[in-house]
C-alpha cells in the first residue's frame, strides 16, 4: 500500500496511465482487426485501405510507449504480406 504523498500520488498517476494505455491497445487492435477481416473475405481493396488506416494507429501506439518499434513494424510487415498475396 502506497504511503508516502510521494507514492500516493505515483499510483494515481498509474491508474490513469494504465486506463489510457488500455484504451489506445484497444483502438489498436480493433484497426488490426478490421484489416484481418478484410483478408479473410478476400477483398483486396478493402484490406489495402484498412491497413493504410491501421499503420498510422500503430505508429501513434509506438510513439505513445503502448507498443515496441519492432513488434509494430512486425505487425505490419506480416499484414502488408498477407494483404500483397491476395489475388
Amino acid at each position: 500500500m502506497a504511503n508516502t504523498p510521494q507514492s500516493k500520488k505515483r499510483a494515481r498517476q498509474n491508474e490513469k496511465r494504465f486506463a489510457i494505455n488500455k484504451a489506445r491497445r484497444s483502438r489498436i487492435r480493433t484497426y488490426l482487426r478490421k484489416v484481418e477481416e478484410a483478408i479473410a473475405s478476400g477483398d483486396k481493396d478493402a484490406a489495402t485501405k484498412a491497413l493504410q488506416t491501421a499503420q498510422p494507429e500503430l505508429m501513434r501506439g509506438v510513439t505513445k510507449g503502448v507498443f515496441h518499434k519492432n513488434t509494430a513494424a512486425r505487425k505490419m510487415s506480416r499484414l502488408s504480406a498477407r494483404v500483397k498475396a491476395l489475388a
